[in-house]
């Protein structure tokens, strides 16, 4: 199993963007999925989560502008991120709880992280 983070890019302030996180292989089912973010020289920062119906929550900090959502068919996540600002720039990384076939064993999987650079 695997888990992809993609979508990131180099946008002004005042822009959006969205990012995805794909999850591939061998998988029964995924609980909650998420979304975190980490400047340089910070520390890693959540910013949202979604259960597999589709219940979310997002950080005060981003609560307004980023909205979580998914596609269960496609094993995906997505973060719709708007009205980005400089102190948004950070590579940012998803989560997801999957179950593994054949065992269903059950584990929690990241991706490797796509970056995210917003100027002024």
């Amino acid at each position: 199993v695997q888990l992809q983070a993609s979508g990131g890019g180099l946008v002004k302030a005042g822009e959006s963007l969205r990012l995805s996180c794909a999850a591939t292989g061998r998988i029964g089912h995924i609980n909650d999925m998420a979304w975190y973010r980490q400047a340089p020289g910070g520390q890693r920062e959540f910013l949202a989560e979604i259960t597999h119906e589709g219940t979310a929550r997002h950080a005060d900090s981003v609560k307004g502008r980023f909205t979580i959502s998914r596609d269960n068919g496609k094993n995906t996540a997505y973060l719709q991120m708007n009205s980005l600002q400089p102190e948004d720039t950070a590579v940012y990384t998803c989560s997801a709880h999957i179950e593994r076939l054949p065992y269903h064993t059950w584990n929690v999987h990241w991706g490797q992280g796509t970056q995210v650079t917003v100027s002024s």
